[in-house]
């Protein structure tokens, strides 16, 4: 056959694929939105007007005595226990502790032993309440990370990210629900259980930090900490219509976390970030969590957006196991661009990135270990190697403590690309062409516009029939590059849509300024019990 034949069959191939894909995609629709039917409970209004604060002005009231810590502190409390019977969000907490740590901070104020110019330098969120995927150690609290076999483990100290949070005067409440070892977009495990959307409780929450993004988004927390190895802060801000920034490499300390990336790579892949209800709150967090390694970023630099240039693409070109973007999303970005050029004269340059279209293939290459196999380990708690096959057995029998997708990794890990084959070389070799790309085409006044998700929330398990759909997230934990989700309202659905801002390495402070200018425009955030 000819060069011209072969590329003809080749192009029929991926074309029927994509066909077949989204025929089951369609088929799977109507089935979950059957079996959903009528399952669309949401979280009850916000009556509480502090519940409605950002946390950077929660602090600014706390330490100039317009309101005490321990009012704020049994607010959210109290949100928590109306919201998490419906979301199961939070699963594990220190309350008592929190408010003995409120009184303190209360007492500290009202003592005048330091000035609300110091104690807003030495401690910026003296008295505020935070809560963190549970995943992060936190001391005293469960620390599973949704592993059966870790049911009964709790932190012996805080994770370096969770320190930061209370040295800088935060009071943690509590830990939120993760996926099954932090390695899938459903927040759903046998220890905890499955947490649902507050927008509608039939929908996913996202994952590995569904639950943090929920108990934001019903406005049980003013702020959060989650991790992203694949989009797992952006996908949950995305689902839950909250903003979320995982940052540049290496600038936030992974310390703490389980599992523990297995080399240097997948450390870089991996991002704790920011997570909350507004903007505003996005860049003073990063700069705690990042400690000593803020300097390395330009956060106390001012952006002026009309010398910030923007470059955006609707849709990845077209992979074939990855969902067609939805209507709504592209309709948001495209207001957004012309947004920007009428209120800034930015006028957006639109962009083909082709090796996008390869963003699953080459974040699943890039996650190969030197090692070989090593899921297989982690879900035994790196006690020998689960018997894949004895567990599939006991899962059909519904005796297994493992999460379907769990064991089905273990599955697909064994028959991936194999690291060092030419496959994965050949990925590896387009992630750093892309790498170059947005790199050139962005510099260090750029920032790229991009869908965070595909689809809204799907319903709970419809992930299982795309599982490809975090690539829009997961392609930009390869680059190492600051990413923020920004969310722009609600679709026709009632559930919350966005987009990702994308910069290059250390200009974190350019994608959270376009958060900041976009929630002006676009009013960021949207209580769960608006409607649309």
């Amino acid at each position: 056959m000819t060069e011209s034949g072969n590329e003809n069959v080749h192009r029929f191939k991926k074309a029927a694929t994509r066909i077949f894909h989204r025929i089951v995609e369609i088929a799977a629709r109507l089935l979950f939105s059957i079996v959903y039917y009528g399952s669309n409970e949401k979280v009850p209004p916000i009556n509480n007007i502090l519940l409605l604060e950002s946390a950077s002005s929660l602090a600014f009231k706390i330490r100039t005595k317009k309101v005490s810590s321990v009012e704020v502190v049994e607010s959210f409390i109290a949100r928590i226990k109306e919201v998490n019977p419906i979301i199961n969000s939070l699963v594990d907490n220190r309350f008592a502790t929190a408010l003995e740590e409120a009184r303190a901070a209360d007492e500290l104020i009202a003592s005048g032993l330091k000035s609300e110019t110091v104690l807003a330098k030495e401690k910026p969120f003296l008295g505020v309440p935070f809560t963190t995927k549970e995943c992060l150690q936190s001391e005293g609290l469960s620390f599973s990370a949704g592993l059966y076999k870790r049911r009964s483990i709790r932190g012996t100290k805080d994770a370096d990210a969770v320190a930061c949070m209370k040295k800088a005067g935060a009071i943690l409440l509590g830990v939120t629900n993760v996926s099954e070892l932090a390695m899938w977009w459903e927040s759903h495990n046998y220890v905890h259980g499955r947490s649902r959307n507050p927008y509608n409780a039939s929908r996913i929450v996202g994952g590995s930090s569904g639950g943090e993004g929920a108990i934001l988004a019903a406005g049980a927390s003013p702020i959060g900490i989650g991790s992203d190895i694949g989009g797992s802060i952006r996908m949950p801000c995305f689902f839950n219509g909250i903003f979320g920034h995982k940052p540049s490499k290496f600038i936030v300390s992974n310390e703490g976390q389980f599992p523990n990336p297995s080399d240097e790579d997948h450390a870089s892949f991996l991002g704790l970030g920011p997570m909350g209800r507004y903007a505003c709150d996005l860049l003073p967090i990063l700069k705690i969590v990042a400690d000593k390694n803020a300097s390395k970023l330009k956060l106390e630099t001012k952006v002026d957006m009309k010398q910030v240039k923007v470059y955006y693409a609707e849709d990845d070109g077209g992979s074939s196991f990855i969902s067609p973007v939805d209507s709504d999303i592209k309709a948001s970005l495209r207001k957004v661009i012309s947004y920007l050029e009428k209120a800034h004269g930015i006028k957006a340059q639109k962009v083909a990135l082709k090796p996008l279209r390869l963003s699953g293939p080459i974040w699943l290459a890039r996650m190969k270990s030197r090692s070989g196999s090593r899921f297989a380990q982690e879900l035994s708690n790196n006690e020998g190697n689960l018997n894949i096959f004895w567990e599939l057995l006991k899962w059909l029998l519904c005796m297994s403590h493992h999460t379907l997708i769990a064991l089905c990794t273990v599955v697909m890990e064994g028959f991936g690309v194999k690291y060092g084959s030419p496959k994965h070389q050949y990925l590896v070799e387009q992630s750093n062409q892309l790498q170059v790309q947005l790199t050139d085409m962005l510099g260090d006044d750029g920032v790229f516009l991009y869908p965070t998700h595909p689809t809204p929330a799907p319903f709970h398990n419809e992930p299982l029939i795309k599982p490809f759909n975090f690539a829009y997230a997961g392609i930009f934990n390869i680059m190492g590059f600051p990413a923020t989700h920004i969310p722009l309202g609600l679709g026709s659905e009632g559930l919350p849509i966005g987009i990702q801002a994308v910069g290059t390495y250390g200009n974190d402070h350019l994608t959270i300024a376009m958060a900041v200018e976009l929630e002006k425009a676009f009013g960021g955030w949207v209580p769960p019990s608006v409607s649309v």
